[in-house]
């Protein structure tokens, strides 16, 4: 990008129109008002009009966006910013106008031919060539934007600032790159190399005193020379499949260890419940068992046929049983098997 071309003074005058001749305005008022001064008199009006309007041309107007430097005899006194504002005419004080608020774009490494679209570039090699920190030579392609935050540094410390900025810049840059790895430089280290660029650039940009305020630096294409270009692809699609494989694995092992952790989890509650469980029942028998032996201290005889009542009948459940007390019938067993009889047999 140039340097911006600024006329040195805005004045009231409309665009496209200058000063009027002093001469032709005074030969003008004569003949409008063909006041017959005395020579004397007509002399003094002539100068008094030409010094008024040799002072109006101080006038001058600065845009929002701009700043004015006021010189006086090539020494400045003053930096003045939007409005209109006056000084001192012409050779006695000078002004200067300049654009303080945009923001200006260098392009090192390549330089845009047609903006297109479809955008159109040329690569300047010379710039673009850089030899990393592992000595391997990458293609960097960049670009440098900056504005200006002292306007009177920046217009007499620098001789030509957007030269001065590009060169700084590039010079930043092959530093930054020299302690950068071809592998960050190519891949995850692009922003890092970025910041420290600007920064850089920034402090060179303070120790010239040239007013100027790097807003960023950006790259815009970063890659191998074309000679290598390929292997180099070749390189990083592997280290992309690599970053991907890692990856995958990682959140299978974040899906499968919190699974397997419940999993584990769940197991453990179950055999606490479980054993609780066991626990309680064991000690419900173990309270029968005793309330069932003091029953049993008090009526023992009882107790112990209801015992074995309560266990036959568990253990034989499709046997048929017969009672029979042991005091009825002496050697005969007084059985009627009416389990056994059928209507036939009782109406035979």
């Amino acid at each position: 990008m140039g340097t911006w071309n600024k006329p040195p003074n805005k004045s009231p005058w409309e665009k496209g129109q200058q000063p009027p001749d002093i001469d032709e305005l005074l030969s003008n008022l004569q003949e409008k008002f063909k006041i017959g001064l005395p020579k004397k008199g007509g002399m003094l009006l002539l100068i008094i009009v030409a010094i008024v309007i040799w002072f109006s041309t101080g006038i001058f107007i600065v845009d929002p966006e701009e700043q004015a430097v006021i010189k006086r005899f090539g020494e400045i006194t003053d930096v003045v910013g939007p409005g209109p504002h006056y000084h001192l005419p012409s050779p006695i004080e000078t002004v200067q106008i300049a654009p303080v608020t945009a923001v200006r774009r260098l392009e090192i490494g390549f330089r845009t031919i047609q903006v297109g679209p479809p955008a159109k570039y040329r690569r300047v090699i010379k710039e673009s060539l850089m030899l990393t920190g592992d000595e391997n030579i990458i293609d960097v392609q960049f670009i440098v934007q900056y504005r200006i935050s002292e306007l009177e540094n920046y217009l007499y410390s620098l001789t030509n600032p957007d030269e001065t900025v590009k060169s700084a810049a590039e010079s930043a840059m092959r530093e930054v790159v020299g302690d950068t790895t071809v592998t960050e430089a190519l891949t995850a280290g692009k922003g890092i190399i970025e910041d420290t660029t600007a920064q850089l650039l920034q402090k060179t940009m303070n120790s010239y005193k040239g007013g100027i305020k790097i807003v960023n630096v950006k790259l815009q294409d970063v890659h191998p020379p074309d000679a290598v270009k390929d292997a180099f692809k070749d390189v990083v699609s592997a280290r992309e499949d690599k970053e991907k494989m890692i990856n995958e694995a990682e959140g299978y092992r974040n899906n499968i260890v919190p699974k397997s952790r419940g999993e584990a989890a769940q197991i453990i509650n179950n055999a606490k419940a479980y054993s609780k469980e066991k626990v309680l029942v064991a000690l419900g028998e173990s309270e029968r068992f005793n309330l069932i032996y003091e029953e049993y201290k008090n009526a023992k005889e009882i107790t112990r046929d209801r015992i074995l009542l309560e266990t036959m009948a568990a253990i034989l459940p499709k046997v048929k049983k017969v009672i029979a007390d042991k005091g009825v019938g002496g050697s005969v067993l007084p059985l009627l098997p009416l389990g056994g009889l059928s209507m036939d047999s009782l109406t035979k």
